[in-house]
């Protein structure tokens, strides 16, 4: 795989796929993510989605905005409706489709869990997308076991109480042959892996960040300086796991330098959604950021001994 370098040698191939009208809001890094991932997998693919802001915005037929096949599915139901689509397409000789599922935080990291996890066992050969979004915001930005810690939704008044699952983390551990982080702060780091994800058999799973302006109480134009925000803080780390294999990515790499790394306040105030942070709760968040590190530390400490 050759890794794209600026963004003008990214070939326009989602423009032929995802029509013009959809009913994203702005700034919605859900509709950013899709579009490059669509640009690395090209035409010959198709996406299921569970319950999720995706399935209300590509609009109600016949003026959807997909022109590609696009099914709706119930909330528990992505990875089992991928699965059968996968080997539907097996069994007529079809193989040279992408079948992706593309889905919520509270689809995955919730409700859609127990489907995901058996397609990793299985080693169905789908690429498992997250758009993480941190809450239910489809349904009135209710909390996720994706939100983190402070941060305030429609059932969490005065902030979560528990930090954000690890679901990445418990996906490698499922063996399966590639798990990534992404964002839409670095999209050719995030094409680059869609891109190595098609060519790899197995289940594939990308957990892609994907800021929400009307949840997370910011300013559309401000989706992708929270995202950015995010990587130099150190909160969110782009990584891969390809075969056992750690590997920090992107604008991840330099971070890996504590002293590098921006204060924490300078992501989290910009917020609405934790405005009712405590002095307690960004020191815990400070641990937990440096907690995700250290476990960065030891997967590269592990790779460097099985090198040697």
């Amino acid at each position: 795989m050759t890794n794209m370098k600026e963004i003008k040698e990214v070939p326009d191939i989602d423009r032929n796929l995802w029509l013009p009208g959809n009913a994203t809001c702005a700034g919605c890094g859900l509709d950013l993510s899709l579009r490059w991932a669509l640009k690395a997998l090209g035409p010959r693919t198709v996406l299921v989605t569970p319950a999720s802001c995706l399935n209300v915005v590509i609009g109600v037929w016949p003026k959807a905005a997909p022109d590609f096949p696009f099914i709706n599915m119930v909330f528990a139901g992505g990875a089992a409706a991928a699965t059968g689509i996968y080997h539907g397409l097996k069994a007529r000789g079809i193989e040279d489709v992408n079948v992706m599922t593309y889905a919520g935080d509270g689809g995955t990291t919730d409700i859609g869990i127990q489907g995901l996890s058996g397609a990793a066992e299985r080693g169905t050969n789908i690429i498992y997308v997250c758009y993480d979004n941190e809450a239910y915001m489809n349904t009135g930005i209710q909390r996720s076991s994706s939100t983190p810690l402070g941060a305030i939704t429609t059932t969490t008044y005065f902030g979560k109480q528990e930090h954000k699952k690890n679901l990445p983390a418990i996906m490698a551990a499922h063996n399966i042959p590639y798990v990534a982080t992404a964002s839409v702060a670095d999209p050719l780091d995030l094409y680059d892996k869609f891109k190595k994800a098609k060519d790899i058999k197995g289940l594939k799973y990308i957990h892609i960040y994907a800021p929400c302006p009307p949840g997370w109480k910011i300013d559309s134009e401000r989706s992708i300086e929270v995202a950015k925000k995010a990587i130099t803080s150190g909160m969110w780390i782009l990584y891969e796991v390809e075969n056992g294999v750690f590997r920090l990515t992107g604008k991840s790499k330099r971070y890996i330098d504590p002293k590098k790394r921006k204060p924490i306040k300078d992501y989290l105030t910009i917020q609405g959604r934790f405005r009712k942070l405590t002095d307690d709760d960004f020191k815990e968040l400070e641990k937990y950021r440096d907690s995700l590190w250290r476990q960065v530390n030891k997967e590269l400490s592990f790779q460097e001994l099985e090198e040697k």
